[in-house]
């Protein structure tokens, strides 16, 4: 049981604003100095592993794909295309805010990014257009959820290779559940709007020559989607092969085609993408080394057969799951909670009969709410800074957009199909 001592004192360091993978690391060196009769060689040993997986290579791409998408010209097209959609609802700036985080999410990869860019893209303007800081703030923050769970969101890739997944297929599963936190969404907006009094962003149906040209503008988008998402539901590519061509297009497209991109945000792209992969990558290497600790100390068989002698109901242990991983997410940081926890269920996961690729898109979706919730929500943080916008003011303007994002998870959770139709 000397697993489960480790974990509290992880969580406090957690508490102490430690950063992530130093408290694991200082919880893994406890373990071999104080608990186990094993050298600490293996605690190196068991770290360095994971580095040498190649599926890791798809990290750096799609970060580098994401933080090129603004510079390049891509964004700014995409953001026409989803008022050319939407433009013309009841609010409709918070329709295209929604739509372009759709949009973006199966390219950016991460919903700080997504949230950060539309904090600086289209706040302001729904401000303008009569929309409270509040409002604006939810839309951008809930929206910003699509992304980690459209392909190729980065916690997709981290649960792929945590829980030992195929990657591909947590990228096909997540398209559905997406889509369906799109259109819940959107039609939480609208009653909001309706009852707020909020305007179209646009009067006039769009003429086919606009259109048209909106459409051709921003093509290179659409090729980057179907380079990801058709490339690896066809076999022609791995998820790290597509995210290196994803980027080797985008690149092309900013410098040859659109010409907004200069070598001088190239070189700060690929030093924001060396920062981010390698934080990305100590995470990894301690959760390994956390993972086999819980492994040698049977914590994930223990568990499960304390829970399955509470109840060998699925749909019960999927309930309980879901209301443990919304309230930890209050106040732990997801990644976080994914790295922990992953390893001590999936046995559980397992026993239960549950398909771990549709348990992975539960957990994501669960977890990314949690970005959303006080205390220690990393994106609604982000967007209150960058809004200055008080953290009761988006509680009381977003719980709406909130509730319709747990309707989509409870529809997640009990209907396997939108995680499993497309693998």
């Amino acid at each position: 049981m000397t697993w489960f001592i480790i974990i509290p004192f992880m969580f406090l360091l957690f508490a102490l604003n430690m950063r992530l993978y130093l408290a694991m690391f200082a919880a893994i060196l406890a373990y071999f100095i104080f608990f186990a009769n094993m050298p600490l060689q293996i605690a190196v040993q068991r770290m360095t592993a994971p580095t040498q997986n190649v599926s890791l290579l798809a990290i750096p791409f799609f970060v580098l794909l994401g933080t090129l998408l603004d510079t390049t010209g891509i964004a700014n097209r995409l953001l026409k295309v989803a008022d050319l959609l939407v433009g013309r609802l009841t609010g409709g700036l918070g329709h295209t805010n929604v739509m372009l985080s759709t949009l973006m999410g199966g390219l950016s990869a991460s919903n700080l990014a997504d949230a950060a860019m539309m904090c600086r893209v289209l706040v302001p303007e729904m401000i303008r257009q009569g929309y409270s800081k509040g409002t604006a703030a939810a839309i951008t923050a809930t929206s910003s959820l699509i992304t980690p769970i459209l392909p190729p969101g980065i916690a997709l890739i981290i649960y792929g290779l945590i829980a030992d997944v195929s990657i591909g297929s947590m990228f096909l599963a997540g398209i559905l559940p997406g889509l369906l936190c799109s259109a819940v969404l959107l039609f939480t907006v609208y009653i909001v709007a309706k009852r707020r009094g909020y305007k179209p962003s646009r009067t006039e149906r769009p003429t086919a020559s606009e259109t048209g040209k909106t459409l051709i503008g921003a093509w290179p988008a659409f090729l980057l989607v179907g380079v990801i998402i058709g490339g690896i539901r066809m076999g022609v590519f791995t998820p790290t092969e597509a995210g290196a061509v994803a980027t080797i297009i985008t690149i092309v497209v900013g410098v040859f085609i659109y010409r907004e991109i200069s070598l001088s945000d190239l070189r700060n792209a690929f030093g924001t993408t060396a920062k981010q992969t390698a934080a990305v990558l100590l995470v990894i290497m301690t959760s390994s080394a956390l993972a086999w600790i819980f492994s040698v100390e049977r914590a994930g068989v223990m568990l499960a057969d304390w829970i399955i002698a509470l109840t060998d109901n699925p749909l019960l242990f999927l309930l309980a799951v879901n209301i443990l991983l919304l309230v930890l997410g209050m106040f732990i940081e997801g990644t976080a909670l994914m790295i922990i926890l992953v390893p001590l269920l999936k046995p559980v996961v397992m026993q239960l009969g549950i398909d771990p690729v549709h348990f992975g898109i539960i957990m994501i979706l669960n977890l990314s709410l949690g970005a959303l919730s006080p205390p220690v929500g990393t994106v609604m943080l982000l967007v209150c800074n960058l809004t200055r916008t008080a953290i009761a003011d988006f509680v009381r303007e977003g719980w709406p957009f909130i509730l319709a994002l747990m309707v989509a998870l409870l529809i997640v959770t009990y209907v396997p199909w939108f995680s499993l139709a497309l693998i």
